[in-house]
């Protein structure tokens, strides 16, 4: 991991921010209505749990983004609180956002490491 540090952090655990849908919940269904319909991806609970024994875990989502209608009068960012309860790793999470946190590392379904930007172009063109 990277050795810079914005001003006052470098007391601060790493972060690992990870995506919800596709990388932990199982997403089959799609967005329906903003509910969490899905189910844990196999290994994805463990691995929560351990990369907390760790890190700090910031879950991002666009669940969370707070312009989405509510579902039964909750927010996108309660349901999948309550997803995290359910299967029991809500104190492993450090929160949940909508926004694209300041992390280390980012795990998530539909990234791109970049390298350059002739390759990005390339693959953008091949790929959407």
């Amino acid at each position: 991991m990277a050795n810079f540090y914005p001003p006052g952090y470098k007391n601060d655990r790493i972060i690992v921010a990870v995506d919800f849908d596709g990388v932990i919940h199982d997403a089959s269904q799609g967005w329906g209505d903003g509910t969490c319909y899905g189910d844990p991806l196999p290994g994805s609970i463990d691995a929560i749990k351990k990369l907390s024994e760790t890190y700090d875990i910031i879950i991002f989502t666009a669940k969370a983004k707070p312009d989405r209608p509510l579902v039964d009068g909750k927010t996108g960012a309660i349901l999948v609180r309550e997803w995290f309860i359910k299967y029991g790793i809500m104190d492993c999470i450090k929160s949940i956002t909508s926004e694209k946190p300041r992390a280390e590392l980012y795990i998530d379904d539909n990234g791109y490491r970049f390298q350059n930007w002739n390759d990005t172009l390339k693959f953008v063109e091949n790929e959407l």
